[in-house]
């Protein structure tokens, strides 16, 4: 380890901001700790206002040539930027799971080839973006979708790169700039990600990255006026405080928020198909916004159904997550930990009975929890718990089931399980979510939308819908043929 330098399991990482296709350093830190023992990663360069001031900056300088770049050019770039990272998968993969405790099997196999994916994705879709002119009276109209500028991306720790990507490859690929400002609770391959960029030819200042803790830069940039766009994905009162700051503005916001979503099993269901379904719902530690919390399952098998769930669920192995057995690793940090123990407790108080787990474990480590006897209007079945803690409840027929699934706040995902495909139709189109999925959980396509209802979001993001958001949408209407001999 050198001043500005950490090294996790082999793995150099530069801990200070890229900013204009330079390192720069701030005079103070923060730690960097890894979830599986406590261990120190590194110390972070901690940003103010001032770096704040310095990305936008540089994304603001680096606007007029990204957003002139021709399409072809563009995704030619983003293929080299998803190139360098499928070189660095196993690199990638080591990193985030040391910094955020997910399992290093499925960051090797799935989430950093998906990240590659991300950047190859928007890349493609740059080069077949259009719409069909279309004529009124006689006139042309013609869409054209035009770079906004610079664009501040606040991503969270649940699932740091690919999230991240998730955002960074439509906006670069839509023209904008971008600042990113990871999660300070996961940092480290963000900044891997910077030197990848870097490497794959992406001009100085079109991509920049700074580090710091929450407020201390968040408002910094989401205020800025140079900014064209925010992207954000976390908590409900962090975007009600990003909404606020960005008001002034008038900068157009994609929220990705919390959730709080149903797994409907209904008595035609094929009961084991719905127990693996319901069981997916601890992965990474339940730590997935569009995690199935609520298990809400036809009274005439909800007994038969928790039998086999718990059956399965005892099959789960908890521990490290380096070990390519280990099916749950840790939670992200004590904070979490202690927020999780705390919704837990007061539940049991109020006269939930946990049918499995209900504790925590050695560390950081929570047991696989699923609860039963709680009321609707609880804080256990209202509030997001982001761990792994379920519920089930019951229900009587398919009103019931409806009602129950969209009485919160929040209206990300829905996940149903039914054999009947008319029941399917009819429970889905009156559900309030972003996604469903019937029979089926976190298949996620990039070209389809995404995001949430209520207090899960504001917009959407995801094929064109994407680069509706990070564009400012054009149409040109032009006069009938003949219309230049008027001059």
């Amino acid at each position: 380890m050198t001043e500005h330098t950490t090294t996790v399991a082999g793995v150099a990482v530069d801990t200070r901001h890229w900013i204009g296709g330079e390192r720069v350093a701030s005079p103070a830190t923060f730690t960097d700790v890894s979830p599986i023992d406590g261990s120190v990663l590194g110390e972070i360069s901690r940003g103010t206002a001032t770096e704040a001031e310095a990305a936008v900056a540089a994304a603001r300088a680096a606007f007029p040539g990204w957003a002139a770049t021709p399409r072809a050019e563009r995704a030619r770039l983003l293929h080299a930027v998803a190139d360098g990272v499928e070189k660095r998968i196993e690199e990638l993969a080591i990193v985030e799971t040391h910094d955020n405790g997910a399992l290093l099997r499925s960051h090797r196999r799935g989430v950093m080839p998906r990240v590659a994916h991300n950047f190859r994705f928007f890349a493609d879709w740059l080069l077949k973006l259009e719409h069909a002119d279309f004529e009124t009276r006689g006139h042309t109209n013609h869409v054209s979708w035009d770079p906004a500028g610079p664009s501040v991306l606040i991503t969270p720790w649940n699932a740091p790169l690919m999230l991240a990507t998730w955002k960074i490859a439509p906006a670069l690929a839509a023209g904008n700039t971008v600042v990113l400002k990871p999660a300070e609770w996961t940092p480290l391959t963000a900044s891997l990600l910077a030197d990848i960029a870097a490497e794959a030819g992406l001009p100085a200042g079109v991509l920049n990255v700074v580090q710091g803790l929450g407020s201390e830069i968040g408002d910094a940039l989401t205020s800025h006026p140079d900014v064209r766009r925010i992207s954000f994905t976390g908590s409900v009162p962090t975007a009600r405080r990003i909404s606020q700051s960005a008001a002034a503005g008038l900068t157009p916001l994609s929220l990705e928020l919390g959730g709080k979503s149903p797994l409907l099993v209904f008595a035609d269901a094929d009961l084991d198909l719905a127990v693996d379904l319901a069981v997916e719902q601890y992965d990474n530690a339940g730590q997935v916004c569009l995690a199935a919390t609520r298990f809400l399952v036809e009274e005439t098998v909800a007994e038969e159904f928790t039998r086999r769930f718990v059956e399965k669920a005892a099959t789960l192995k908890q521990g490290d997550p380096r070990d390519e057995v280990t099916d749950i690793g840790p939670n992200i940090h004590p904070r979490q930990l202690e927020k999780i123990d705390g919704f837990v407790r007061r539940a049991l108080a109020a006269g939930a009975r946990a049918v499995i787990g209900g504790h925590r474990g050695e560390g950081q480590y929570y047991a696989p929890t699923l609860l039963t006897d709680v009321a609707q209007d609880s804080e256990i079945v209202q509030e997001e718990v982001f761990g792994p803690v379920l519920t089930l409840q019951t229900f009587a027929d398919e009103d019931e089931a409806v009602r129950l699934a969209n009485d919160t706040r929040f209206g990300l995902a829905a996940t149903l399980a039914t054999g009947d495909p008319a029941r399917a139709e009819r429970v889905t189109a009156r559900l309030v979510a972003g996604t469903v999925w019937v029979n089926c959980f976190f298949v996620r396509d990039l070209q389809a939308p995404f995001g949430g209802s209520r207090h899960s979001g504001v917009g959407r993001e995801g094929g064109t819908w994407s680069f509706d958001f990070y564009c400012d949408v054009k149409n040109t209407v032009t006069a009938p043929k003949g219309w230049q001999d008027h001059g």
